[in-house]
């Protein structure tokens, strides 16, 4: 599915093909942590969804590599 975010920080509208059913969003909206919603995302998809945030600007703004940084338990 198409999801759009806009990244709060830089105020970038995104959008990328997600592997999300309507009802695994619906359940994330609802209040289910993402990663028992949507097990099978990577990190940078979750993180995504919940943000708007992509791993480019990740790095641009935070100066790590996205995967050396985010710990998902």
């Amino acid at each position: 599915m198409k999801i759009t975010r806009i990244f709060r920080l830089t105020g970038v509208e995104h959008t990328r093909e997600i592997d999300l059913t309507p009802a695994q969003l619906a359940a994330w909206d609802g209040g289910e942590l993402i990663q028992d919603a949507a097990p099978h995302l990577s990190d940078a998809d979750r993180e995504f969804v919940m943000t708007g945030i992509t791993a480019e600007e990740w790095t641009a703004v935070f100066g790590d590599s996205y995967a050396e940084t985010v710990t998902i338990h």
